[in-house]
């Protein structure tokens, strides 16, 4: 018998990004270009994302490093308020098995010509196989590959 064990926590990251609330929110919104920063951070070439972002919408992604495991993300949007904020529900799977579930938020605040965004995340980390400071790693380095994206000049951001 496999010892079940949950751990849960709750963690807030913040990143000052040198772009509008819009351009910031818009890379949330757009399917390629999530895909970039959002999964192409963790596996680059990784297959496009599936989003349809809207309230009751979901995204979702799978990736794999060569010879590593195979990682399932499946999101539900529960609340979208344009350029201001993102509530998504959502887990982890990693070779079929459920390693997380969590709540995730994304605040987009102006901060003076740029913005800053505010990511809390509201999480139940299954089994050992995560954990609130493993994701959050995987989580500042999505938002340094989304920095890197806005800074890349890329006008369809709105």
């Amino acid at each position: 018998m496999t010892d079940r064990t949950v751990t849960h926590a709750t963690f807030s990251l913040e990143h000052v990004y040198d772009a509008s609330p819009a351009r910031v929110f818009g890379a949330w919104a757009d399917p390629a270009v999530k895909t970039r920063w959002f999964t192409g951070a963790v596996s680059p070439g990784a297959p496009p994302m599936k989003l349809d972002f809207r309230v009751g919408g979901t995204e979702q992604s799978v990736s794999a490093a060569a010879d590593g495991p195979v990682v399932a993300y499946e999101g539900l949007f529960r609340d979208i308020v344009p350029n201001e904020r993102i509530v998504v529900a959502n887990c982890i799977d990693v070779d079929g098995e459920c390693i997380s579930v969590s709540q995730f938020t994304a605040e987009f605040r102006p901060d003076g010509s740029g913005t800053r965004l505010v990511v809390t995340e509201q999480g139940a980390y299954l089994d050992g196989h995560d954990s609130p400071e493993s994701r959050a790693v995987g989580i500042r380095a999505q938002l340094q590959a989304l920095a890197a994206e806005l800074q890349g000049g890329r006008h369809d951001l709105g």
